[in-house]
């Protein structure tokens, strides 16, 4: 069910816009974040792992899979708003599921629903054989 109203297809303009935007956010660039896919309610978002960004485990630090969840979220949201509003992240739980120790985390987030204000998002990390590292459930407001 969603209540915000409905938006046309993503344009490749704006794919390109919104891709520009993610390497303007500076954490963004140094995990080395990439969208690699946006349409409506859903957006793809990629890291290599790297050693620096590793815990002393020697897997993905969680706060690294937390940092993409969230950014990849927001970018799903931000298909149902005007390119100028502000949103805000209410809450966010993560699930961490499987270690990740090699190659690219892929997040996929998807709005579960659009109110005219709050929206629910569910997001999902996987690894390049698509093992799930990691579930996600958030809520964000307009601002």
């Amino acid at each position: 069910m969603n209540d915000a109203p409905p938006v046309a297809e993503i344009t490749e303009a704006q794919k390109e816009l919104a891709a520009r935007r993610l390497q303007e956010l500076p954490l963004a660039r140094l995990i080395g974040m990439r969208l690699t896919g946006l349409k409506i309610d859903e957006a793809v978002i990629e890291i290599d792992m790297r050693d620096d960004l590793r815990q002393p485990s020697g897997v993905l630090h969680g706060g690294i899979t937390a940092t993409l969840i969230d950014t990849a979220m927001a970018f799903a949201v931000r298909t149902r708003m005007e390119p100028t509003a502000a949103t805000a992240t209410i809450d966010l739980s993560i699930h961490y599921l499987r270690p990740h120790t090699a190659g690219i985390a892929i997040c996929t987030s998807k709005v579960v629903r659009a109110g005219k204000r709050i929206f629910t998002v569910s997001a999902d990390v996987v690894n390049e054989e698509g093992k799930l590292i990691a579930t996600a459930l958030s809520t964000y407001t307009k601002v």
